[in-house]
């Protein structure tokens, strides 16, 4: 089908989504659930994985995200470079830099989703380096937001929804650090009516 929208989604562990299967994985929900709604979608390319950063997203999605030929997209990064102590200032240089590239393809069918809190695992905590783990990611999606609304871009915030899986292991996947199926597709049920609103004709 020639206007067939070409999806691709970039980001982290959080979108090829580690701890669960393939058919289970956000971006896969999203695609059935608008072509079943009548929005003629298909999921091209999901370059993400686990471990990586917004540098990492420029070296090795973007080639990607770029010779496929995309019309429609969503990112979701950041957890990865505060791990790393990437500097706020250096995270939305970055930042920009994907956002400036995708856009110059895709336009406003961008879809930007924030950073969830992995502080409410049972070994999120290992990863604090000593420091606050929610009140970081706070900070760092701030800057997602603001860029979305200076961009005049849609974001969805799963911040707070991720927080639910402080003490509910049906949440959590086997590795206790990422969530299970159950808790992506949570967060497909918040992402779905705001791609469906950009993209339905």
């Amino acid at each position: 089908m020639e206007n067939r929208i070409r999806y691709v989604a970039l980001g982290d562990s959080y979108t090829i989504c580690e701890g669960a299967s393939w058919e289970k994985s956000w971006p896969v929900i999203l695609t059935e659930r608008l072509s079943n709604a009548g929005v003629p979608i298909q999921l091209i390319a999901n370059p993400s994985r686990t471990g990586r950063t917004t540098q990492d997203v420029i070296d090795w999605e973007l080639p990607v995200f770029d010779t496929s030929s995309p019309t429609f997209t969503t990112l979701l990064i950041g957890v990865n470079d505060w791990v790393r102590e990437v500097s706020e200032e250096n995270f939305h240089k970055n930042l920009n830099s994907i956002l400036d590239h995708v856009q110059k393809k895709v336009g406003s069918k961008l879809v930007l989703i924030t950073i969830p809190d992995f502080s409410v695992t049972p070994d999120g905590p290992k990863y604090s380096k000593g420091k606050n783990i929610a009140e970081g990611l706070t900070a760092f999606n701030k800057i997602i937001m603001s860029e979305a609304e200076k961009r005049n871009l849609k974001c969805v915030d799963i911040f707070p929804v991720s927080q639910q899986m402080k003490g509910n292991p049906s949440l959590v996947s086997k590795d206790n650090l990422h969530p299970s199926a159950k808790e992506y597709a949570i967060w497909e049920k918040l992402i779905y009516p705001v791609v469906f609103e950009l993209l339905k004709r």
